[in-house]
C-alpha cells in the first residue's frame, strides 16, 4: 500500500504516545517494589481489569485471522469468542475470588499449595512456553505479516520494531503500565474493527447489494451460523457445533483461568469485587468480535472476492483497509492493529518476568533482595522478548491460517491443565500424585498429537484429516483421558493434607448475599441471557 503521510503521522504519533503513557504511568526509571512491578501493587479497578482482559486476549491474532476466517467460512469462528463468554461470568463468580482472598501472585503458586512443588515446576515451564511460542511468537508473526501487506517491510524488520517499542515501557513499567496501556489499546482496537465494519456495509450498495436477502443472496450458504452440523460444515467450513461445545471448555479452563499471561489482570485487582466484575467486562467486550471481526470477512467475501484469493496470506485485511478507507482514517485502523499487537506481547512479556522471578527465582532464594528481584524480571523480559522475534520468523511453518497456528499449540497443552486444575480445584480427594502422573502423561499426549497432526508435504494432518479427528474433539478425548487418570491415581494414593484442602473451593466461603444490581450473580446472569438472545436471534436469520 502506499501510506499517505497523514496517516504515517498518525500511526507514528500513536506509537510514540502509548510508549510516553506507558513510561510514566509505570513510573519510568524510579525504582519499585516487586508487588508494584509484578502485580501493579494490586491496584487496577474492574475496568482495567475487563478492559486489559480484552486486549491481552485480543491480538493481532484476532483482527487478521479472523477477517481471513470470515472470508473463507463466514461466521463461524465467532463460536469461539461466544463460548469465551461464560468462562468469564465463571472466573468473575467461581475463580477470581478465590485468588484474591488467597494473595495468589502467580499460578503455579496455587499449584503448589494445592498440589506439591513438582506441580507448580510443571506449571512455570508451560506458561513459560505459551507466553513466548502463542502469546508473543504467533502475534509478532501475525503483526510481521500485516506490516509486510501495509509497509513492505521485510519480516524481520516488522518484528523488531514493534518488539522494540513495546519491550521498552513494558519492561520499564511493570503490570500497571501494561494495564492501562492496554485500556487504551482496547479502544483503539475495537474503534478500528468498528470502522472497517462500517464502511464496509455502507459500500455494500455499490456492489448491487440493498437489503439483507441480497446480502445472503451473495454468500455462501449457512455463513452467517456458529452453530453447524457435519453437513453444513463439509459445506462452508468451519466447526461442527458439538465439538466446539465439548472442546471449548477445555481450552477455555486452561487459557482463562490457569494461563499466567490472562490472570495476572485479576490478580491485580484493588477489591474482591473489581477481581469479579472485571472479567464479566470482559465477557461483554468479547461479543464484539463476531461483529466487527469476523463480519468484515465476510462483507470482503461480497465485496472483493476476485480480488481474494483466500490461501490464508492475510491479504483480507489489508484490501479490506486499502480498499474501505480515506486517508486519515487508514492511519488510525493501523495503529489500532498495531495496539492489539502490542497489548498481547505487553501483557505476555509481564507474565513472564513475573513467572521468572516470583516462581523462580524467589522460590529458591527467598531472601532475595525485592529491587534485584525486579530488575531479574527486566532481564528476564528481555531475554524472552529475544526468544521470541527468533521464533516468530518461523512461525508460519507449521501450515493452514494464523488461527490454525494457536489451535495446534492450545490443542496440544491444554487437557492436562484443564484436568489437573478443575478437578483439583472443585474435589477434595484430588492428590499431588495425581497431578504428577496426569501432567506426565498428559505432556506425552499433547506432544503425539502435535506430532502426529503436522502436516505432511501434501499438506495432510493424520489426525485431523486422514483419522477424521479434528482438533477441537482432539482436546475433549485428551481431557477425559487426563480426568480419568487423576481420579484413578487420586483414589489409589493417600488422600491430601488438610492444609491442600484449603485450597479447594469452599461454597459457603466464597459466595457473598447481596441484594444490589450491581451483584455479580446479576450481573452475570444478565451476560449470559443477552448471549443467548444475540445467538439465537443470528441463528434464525442464518
Amino acid at each position: 500500500m502506499n501510506i499517505s503521510f497523514i496517516d504515517l503521522a498518525i500511526i507514528a504519533i500513536y506509537l510514540i504516545g502509548i510508549v510516553i503513557v506507558g513510561i510514566w504511568v509505570g513510573g519510568g526509571f524510579k525504582k519499585q517494589s516487586s508487588n508494584s512491578y509484578f502485580l501493579a501493587g494490586r491496584s487496577l479497578g474492574w475496568g482495567v481489569v475487563g478492559a486489559s482482559l480484552f486486549a491481552s486476549n485480543i491480538s493481532t491474532v484476532h483482527i487478521v485471522g479472523f477477517a481471513e476466517s470470515g472470508f473463507v467460512s463466514g461466521l463461524s469462528d465467532g463460536i469461539f469468542e461466544w463460548m469465551a463468554i461464560p468462562c468469564l461470568v465463571f472466573l468473575g463468580i467461581f475463580i477470581a475470588p478465590f485468588y484474591f482472598r488467597k494473595k495468589i501472585s502467580t499460578i503455579p503458586e496455587y499449584f503448589e499449595k494445592r498440589f506439591d512443588g513438582a506441580s507448580r515446576t510443571f506449571m512455570v515451564i508451560f506458561a513459560i512456553l505459551t507466553a513466548l511460542l502463542m502469546h508473543i511468537g504467533i502475534s509478532l508473526y501475525a503483526g510481521a505479516t500485516i506490516m509486510k501487506e501495509f509497509f513492505g517491510l521485510d519480516q524481520l524488520w516488522g518484528v523488531l520494531l514493534i518488539s522494540c517499542l513495546t519491550a521498552l515501557y513494558t519492561i520499564l513499567g511493570g503490570l500497571k503500565a501494561v494495564a492501562v496501556t492496554e485500556s487504551i489499546q482496547s479502544v483503539l482496537l475495537l474503534g478500528g474493527s468498528i470502522l472497517i465494519t462500517v464502511f464496509g456495509i455502507c459500500m455494500l450498495p455499490e456492489a448491487g447489494i440493498n437489503s439483507f436477502a441480497d446480502f445472503k443472496g451473495q454468500i455462501q450458504t449457512g455463513s452467517l451460523s456458529m452453530l453447524r452440523s457435519d453437513a453444513v460444515v463439509a459445506e462452508t467450513g468451519g466447526i461442527p457445533w458439538y465439538a466446539v461445545v465439548l472442546g471449548y471448555p477445555v481450552l477455555g479452563i486452561w487459557y482463562w483461568f490457569t494461563d499466567q499471561t490472562i490472570v495476572q489482570r485479576v490478580l491485580g485487582a484493588k477489591s474482591e469485587r473489581d477481581a469479579r466484575i472485571g472479567p464479566m467486562f470482559t465477557a461483554l467486550l468479547k461479543l464484539a468480535p463476531v461483529f466487527f471481526m469476523l463480519l468484515p470477512g465476510l462483507l470482503a467475501y461480497v465485496l472483493f472476492k476476485d480480488t481474494i484469493d483466500g490461501s490464508g496470506s492475510g491479504q483480507t485485511y489489508s484490501i479490506l483497509v486499502r480498499e474501505l478507507l480515506p486517508t486519515g482514517l487508514i492511519g488510525l485502523v493501523i495503529a489500532s492493529l498495531l495496539a492489539a499487537l502490542m497489548s498481547s506481547v505487553a501483557a505476555a512479556l509481564n507474565s513472564c518476568s513475573t513467572l521468572v522471578s516470583i516462581d523462580i527465582v524467589k522460590r529458591f532464594n527467598p531472601e532475595i533482595n525485592d529491587g534485584k528481584l525486579v530488575n531479574i524480571g527486566k532481564i528476564a523480559a528481555f531475554v524472552v522478548m529475544v526468544i521470541a522475534i527468533l521464533f516468530s520468523l518461523i512461525a508460519g511453518s507449521k501450515g493452514g491460517s494464523i488461527i490454525t497456528i494457536v489451535n495446534s499449540i492450545g490443542t496440544s497443552i491444554a487437557p492436562s491443565i484443564a484436568a489437573v486444575f478443575i478437578l483439583g480445584y472443585f474435589w477434595k480427594r484430588g492428590t499431588q500424585e495425581a497431578a504428577k502422573v496426569t501432567f506426565f502423561f498428559g505432556m506425552i499426549i499433547g506432544v503425539l498429537m502435535f506430532s502426529l497432526d503436522f502436516p505432511d508435504e501434501k499438506g495432510v494432518k493424520l489426525i485431523s484429516d486422514t483419522w477424521g479427528i479434528i482438533f477441537m474433539m482432539q482436546a475433549w478425548w485428551a481431557f477425559v483421558l487426563c480426568c480419568v487418570i487423576f481420579v484413578s491415581v487420586s483414589y489409589a494414593t493417600k488422600p491430601p493434607t488438610e492444609k491442600q484442602k484449603e485450597y479447594v473451593f469452599s461454597k459457603s466461603e466464597y459466595f457473598t448475599k447481596s441484594k444490589k444490581i450491581t451483584d455479580y450473580r446479576i450481573v452475570g446472569l444478565g451476560i449470559v441471557i443477552l448471549l443467548l438472545l444475540l445467538w439465537g436471534t443470528i441463528e434464525m436469520i442464518a
